[in-house]
């Protein structure tokens, strides 16, 4: 394994001090309210934010984080490098109690991620890599000893091909996906909240997470490092080409995240 940058351990280790304060908040009648536009945010979201932003301020590349303002286009649009931090992704999840939430940073190259983490705060573990590093997993604790990282690689197809999504029911161009996928093979269903699901894709435990509603670039850029980093993609449905990021809308098209052994079997 090539020898990981000091950037990314760094992140590493600022995604252990935001999920050690949000499992803290966790564990308490924490307060809760809505942004305009009618999505949740919790006290926790706001913690992490204010821990991940400082920290990762002092390395010296620019930050796009879910709760502070985005600069403008006209000023992102010249920035080489970016961080894309959500501090806290699921936040629906968090409130109902389900432990399905995570922490998410990349650092986005050129409009591409080159490094991505998941850190589950309930876990204790972080899913990480890029194309350049490979992917691995390792517990909270670990995060500077690399001889006890646990090292990925492509998985076969499952058998029946197992399918990631949001806890929400699948509707339109996904019903059709899905007719699509049945029609080669038989298919069970792994509902799931946050990037957690990019920790079944990276494992083998699922084969494909098809997303047809919308998202925010912070969402995903972690899992598509990591996903890269293993042989798969994601890609957006109209275009068939992989995400960008920093782009002047930080919305994501619709897109589909196939592991390396699902883009063998349907290109």
């Amino acid at each position: 394994m090539k020898k990981l940058e000091e950037h990314y351990l760094k992140a590493m280790e600022t995604s252990v001090l935001a999920a050690n304060e949000i499992m803290r908040i966790y564990q308490t009648a924490f307060l809760k309210n809505f942004k305009s536009d009618g999505s949740p945010v919790t006290e926790a979201d706001t913690a992490s934010s204010e821990i991940i932003v400082k920290k990762l301020e002092q390395l010296g590349i620019p930050i796009i984080c879910e709760e502070d303002q985005a600069a403008a286009f006209e000023i992102r649009k010249s920035w080489k490098q970016v961080w894309l931090v959500d501090p806290l992704d699921g936040t629906k999840e968090f409130i109902r109690g389900n432990g399905e939430f995570a922490v998410n940073i990349a650092l986005i190259e050129d409009g591409k991620p080159i490094f991505g983490l998941i850190a589950s705060p309930v876990e204790r573990k972080i899913l990480f890599g890029g194309k350049d590093i490979g992917a691995f997993i390792c517990a909270f604790n670990e995060v500077r000893t690399p001889e006890n990282w646990l090292e990925l690689s492509a998985s076969a197809l499952n058998s029946p091909v197992i399918m990631a999504s949001s806890r929400t029911p699948y509707r339109g161009k996904e019903l059709t996906f899905i007719d699509m996928v049945s029609k080669k093979h038989e298919i069970d269903f792994l509902k799931k909240g946050s990037a957690l699901k990019f920790f079944d894709l990276a494992q083998g435990t699922a084969d494909v997470y098809p997303r047809f509603a919308p998202t925010m670039e912070w969402d995903i850029a972690s899992g598509q490092a990591i996903l890269e980093a293993l042989g798969g993609s994601v890609i957006q449905v109209e275009t068939g080409e992989p995400l960008v990021y920093n782009k002047e809308s930080l919305y994501n098209p619709n897109f589909i995240a196939k592991s390396a052994s699902f883009l063998k079997h349907f290109n």
